[in-house]
């Protein structure tokens, strides 16, 4: 599934994204110290970032070994702010995700990040209520 994930990501298509999330995937953010459970906020989060992240690219993908497991390692920017990061995507019996976690690196990339996407957030909140 995180094939078609990340094909979903490449062709930029947020509803093709929100189909890969399974009902109660929990998001974890870089910048963020709680996580978000829920397909609803999940998807808005996802769109917010698509609004943010400019020439993203995936740029590796490994895999755990047992089909549920993988590591998708991308590049982006943000302004002029080089962005390096993983998602983390652990799947379900069904082949959703139900765990997202994101990295990002170096510090000046998670700061720009943080900025960008605090930004979005009452447009995300306002989306995620109305999934």
């Amino acid at each position: 599934m995180s094939s078609s994930f990340r094909k979903a990501v490449e062709a930029r298509d947020p509803e093709a994204m929100a189909a890969a999330l399974a009902p109660e995937v929990v998001f974890r953010s870089p910048v963020a110290f709680r996580p978000y459970p829920g397909k609803a906020i999940t998807a808005a989060i996802l769109r917010g970032v698509l609004r943010v992240f400019e020439d993203f690219r995936y740029v590796r993908e490994l895999d755990g070994g047992e089909g549920r497991d993988h590591a998708l390692v991308f590049e982006a920017r943000i302004g002029d702010t080089a962005v390096e990061g993983c998602d983390f995507l652990h799947l379900d019996e069904n082949g959703l995700i139900d765990e997202f976690t994101v990295m990002v690196r170096p510090l000046s990339a998670a700061q720009a990040l943080s900025a960008a996407m605090a930004v979005q957030f009452e447009q995300i909140q306002r989306e995620a209520v109305g999934a």
